[in-house]
């Protein structure tokens, strides 16, 4: 029950290079995030407000695999979607794509498993729901609502 992918638009910037004048490999784990962050933001919820309702989704399986390297200034594809999905965890697969040019690409979800541009990284990330005690919980019984969404999109819809 993969969800359709999500793009968002990055640049790299001169900060996130290392003395290869290549990206540091750290950064591409930040860009998960973005990716992830963003996904859920085009659900319609933030993930600040997901907390402030009692419910973390924190990291507990991370993995990733280098490719090519990303550039200063160049002109970058965070793509993000949702590999599996349960009341109790969630896994979102990642890409980080070099494109010449974000004209012309979808603003939000793509249906298609055909993603712009040349693969630097993919990866995957798989969280848990805990509350703020850090113990399981379940978002289907804490947030119905955030749950719906989420397997709404999880199932095609948008």
């Amino acid at each position: 029950m993969a969800s359709r992918w999500h793009l968002h638009p990055l640049r790299v910037r001169y900060q996130e290079t290392d003395q290869m004048a290549v990206v540091y490999h750290i950064n591409y784990l930040n860009w998960f995030e973005i990716g992830r962050t963003e996904w859920i933001r085009h659900a319609g919820y933030r993930y600040a407000d997901i907390e402030q309702s009692g419910l973390l989704l924190p990291l507990i399986d991370l993995e990733s695999r280098f490719l090519l390297p990303a550039r200063y200034d160049e002109q970058l594809i965070i793509c993000t979607r949702i590999a599996s999905f349960s009341p109790l965890r969630l896994t979102f697969e990642s890409e980080v794509r070099r494109v010449a040019s974000w004209d012309g690409l979808p603003q939000s979800l793509i249906a298609t498993d055909e993603r712009p541009g040349e693969l630097l990284v993919s990866g995957a990330t798989r969280h848990v729901w805990v509350n703020r005690e850090w113990r399981p919980a379940r978002l289907d019984r804490h947030s119905p609502e955030v749950y719906e969404a989420l397997k709404q999109l999880c199932e095609g819809g948008d």
